[in-house]
């Protein structure tokens, strides 16, 4: 992202004019001048959270009704995968209303959307995208997201964490495995000796989460951990725990 911008300011029509840029690529029909005004015109007094969610919604206006033919448009806009271990206000900051499109606009059509959320999290972060997913189709998603686990993309690993925090920032209160947190603690212990920070640090943040809404629940894994030999673990530990210690 430029340095002339707050992050704010670069969700208008800055980020519009890409957008059309790109897509109209792979999708020629697409309307670039109205687009682009729209995004000028709704985005105005807007926060940060506000102005994705207007791009979002101008996408879903602005490109085909149907999801099955909107979304492969924007899969089609991604580029190469990001090979390093960047947040997402970063290279790939433009994909951000992509996952609000298919956070918002794809919850009937499970497989495809987190198809989708595995390619833009390779880029960006599926981490906000997942979590209607999660909530409305809880099994099937924790089957998928245990692939994620294992997967050997560092980014998805990172998402299986991510997007089962129950307190993600920006995000509402996750509350589907409060009250019995075992199959999302079955994700985390593939991730505890995970050798990349980016990985290591949001299994911390995760478990820091669990210490704040199910204190209970959580220590017996933190007890457990701390008993591992593997440095990795232990780095996670201490990093949960550092405020409580």
């Amino acid at each position: 992202m430029g340095t002339n911008y707050s992050i704010t300011e670069q969700f208008g029509a800055n980020l519009a004019e890409l957008l059309a840029e790109k897509i109209c690529k792979v999708y020629h029909e697409f309307d670039t001048v109205h687009f682009i005004q729209d995004t000028a015109n709704k985005t105005i007094g807007q926060s940060y959270t506000q102005r994705v969610a207007t791009l979002a919604e101008l996408l879903k206006i602005y490109l085909p009704a149907d999801y099955k033919k909107a979304l492969p448009i924007l899969m089609a806009i991604l580029g190469e995968e990001n090979p390093n271990e960047t947040g997402m206000f970063t290279h790939y900051y433009w994909i951000l209303p992509i996952g609000k499109f298919v956070q918002e606009y794809g919850i009937e059509h499970f497989d495809r959307s987190m198809k989708a959320i595995e390619e833009i999290t390779k880029r960006n972060t599926g981490e906000y995208a997942v979590r209607p997913y999660i909530r409305k189709y809880p099994e099937t998603s924790l089957k998928i997201i245990e692939q994620w686990a294992k997967s050997p993309n560092f980014h998805l690993r990172r998402l299986a964490s991510e997007g089962l925090r129950p307190k993600l920032p920006w995000a509402s209160k996750l509350e589907t495995f409060i009250e019995n947190p075992a199959p999302v603690f079955k994700i985390l212990e593939f991730l505890k000796e995970d050798e990349i920070l980016f990985v290591k640090r949001s299994v911390a943040n995760h478990l820091t989460d669990w210490l704040k809404v199910n204190r209970e629940g959580v220590l017996p894994l933190i007890e457990r951990w701390k008993t591992s030999d593997n440095p990795h673990t232990q780095w996670i530990i201490k990093r949960a725990t550092r405020k409580i210690q």
